[in-house]
């Protein structure tokens, strides 16, 4: 082996390897993501008609080549209307989950269990016949009961009738953000966007890099992530910029199934209460070790607004 072939050789091994003989993909595991959807609110048309803005996120999901999941309130889908957009959803290949009939928080405490639990096959009842519906449930505002007793009759009631829990593991306010957006342009259609978009993109890596960094600590390695992410005229415009923010970050967007299927993460039934969150969030509480850090509700427009506020938005 000549000199040159020998330090190409030394610097390839090097790279390999990294410092101190630890392998380099040991030293920072990869973050991957992927895009999860939920309501599918579409009676609320500013800018964009309900069309338009279905066919711009699955655009942007198409062109960055990832299957997203979408968590379908069922009374969104009774009229002709509904059941068109999610139908397009379905021959993308995207996942199509349950997300309840009528979104009520089931962390109230006047919800009554057996009227939830009907609530859900409710809403399946609509979403069934989809040929990728999955088993999938997703909480309103990820609120999974105030009480250790409703928490487990939920989770009996889960297991019983196939379903696994659609966990978030990046919570964020996007929705509040979209609020501001929608008031600020029914007030004036020509409004600047840019500084919404600039909020929003700070606000998602802001987000995703303190879930992340709580991810390995809690659980000592790098999760497979699903991003909360609204059925909204903010993500219709701007969720194209969200992944190439996240992907410029270093991030690998993933298909939202396989994150389900692959990572263990999402099969945690932390016995906290109140029960919910990002499932990051939960098992972070079961700890206790970190639990002080943790604020309750983990994300809400509260935090979000004071900042708008002092930006104009």
């Amino acid at each position: 082996m000549n000199r040159r072939t020998f330090t190409k050789s030394l610097a390839v091994t090097t790279a390999a390897i990294g410092f101190g003989g630890v392998p380099a993909l040991a030293c920072k595991q990869l973050s991957y993501f992927s895009i999860t959807m939920d309501d599918f609110y579409w009676r609320n048309p500013v800018k964009l008609t309900a069309q338009e803005r279905n066919a711009s996120i699955l655009d942007t999901l198409d062109k960055q080549k990832i299957k997203g999941a979408a968590f379908v309130i069922g009374r969104n889908i009774e009229d002709q209307e509904g059941k068109d957009l999610i139908s397009a959803w379905d021959k993308a290949g995207h996942l199509i989950a349950n997300h309840t009939y009528s979104h009520r928080e089931f962390s109230a405490p006047d919800t009554d269990v057996k009227a939830y639990q009907a609530d859900v096959l409710r809403a399946e009842a609509l979403l069934k016949d989809f040929p990728h519906f999955r088993k999938y449930l997703r909480f309103p505002m990820l609120k999974e009961g105030e009480t250790a007793e409703k928490r487990d009759a939920m989770r009996t009631f889960m297991s019983d009738n196939g379903y696994r829990n659609g966990h978030v593991t990046v919570d964020n306010s996007d929705w509040a953000i979209d609020q501001r957006l929608t008031a600020r342009l029914k007030k004036d259609p020509n409004a600047n966007l840019k500084p919404y978009r600039d909020f929003y993109l700070e606000h998602m890596w802001a987000r995703a890099e303190y879930y992340d960094t709580l991810a390995r600590k809690v659980t000592r390695r790098a999760v497979k992530h699903t991003i909360l992410t609204h059925f909204n005229l903010l993500n219709a415009l701007f969720l194209n910029d969200v992944i190439q923010m996240l992907k410029g970050k270093g991030w690998v967007p993933m298909d939202a199934e396989t994150a389900f299927n692959e990572d263990s993460v999402f099969r945690a039934q932390p016995k906290v209460v109140p029960a919910g969150e990002s499932i990051i969030w939960s098992i972070a509480k079961e700890k206790g070790t970190i639990a002080k850090s943790l604020r309750y509700p983990a994300e809400d427009a509260q935090y979000e607004n004071k900042r708008m506020n002092k930006l104009g938005l």
